[in-house]
């Protein structure tokens, strides 16, 4: 299984995840789809595996009440920056109803450490699946960009300037306050937003 699991991870880290076939998988262990059968159910149970072993590697801190929002967010950063090495596996994470034992310890870590900030265990509990929907939602994003600018040479999608440029284009008395912000709706480098608006979010808790 382990065998399995890592040779899934390398087509996807080269290919990114969309390349992901039990029939890819079946080639890429040099076997036949029957085989392969024989140690994964399908594609759904393959993408529970695979997001199991990346929450396997995140570190889950002993909660402390007075520093928990850091550590949630310290949680969220891990989490995204593991899905960002395989280009699209987040997705894998969408609609998922997980039994893995590696992916449930890190919800139990992320609620323990949401109660032990004082947060209403029902709050803490949507809270969980807000974060991470929009973790996963954000690295999708990053990974459908960067196909694009290789399938379809769509530079302009990720550069600021000329994204600034066709926003200041448009017609300005249909459009006046896209054009005013311009610069506003274009800001950000790195993961500038990510950070806002998982700030956002965790600050919108501790207020509740």
């Amino acid at each position: 299984m382990e065998q399995v699991v890592d040779t899934a991870l390398g087509v996807i880290a080269d290919e990114g995840y969309e390349a992901l076939t039990m029939r890819r998988l079946a080639g890429a262990l040099d076997t036949g789809p029957a085989s392969l059968y024989a140690h994964v159910v399908n594609k759904a149970d393959l993408d529970e595996l695979l997001i199991g072993r990346l929450c396997a590697a995140l570190v889950l801190p002993e909660p402390d009440p007075a520093a928990w929002r850091e550590q949630i967010r310290g949680v969220c950063v891990q989490i995204r920056d593991q899905y960002l090495r395989y280009p699209g596996i987040s997705r894998a994470a969408l609609a998922m109803a997980p039994t893995d034992l590696e992916t449930m310890r890190v919800s139990e870590g992320m609620l323990a450490v949401l109660l032990a900030g004082g947060v209403a265990p029902q709050a803490a509990a949507w809270a969980i699946d807000a974060l991470l929907l929009y973790v996963a939602g954000y690295c999708l994003e990053l990974s459908v960009l960067k196909q694009r600018k290789v399938d379809d040479e769509t530079e302009w999608v990720v550069d600021t300037a000329e994204l600034r440029r066709r926003l200041t284009a448009l017609p300005a008395e249909t459009f006046p306050h896209t054009i005013r912000h311009a610069s506003e709706l274009t800001a950000g480098e790195g993961h500038d937003r990510f950070d806002f608006t998982l700030n956002l979010m965790i600050d919108g808790l501790a207020h509740r």
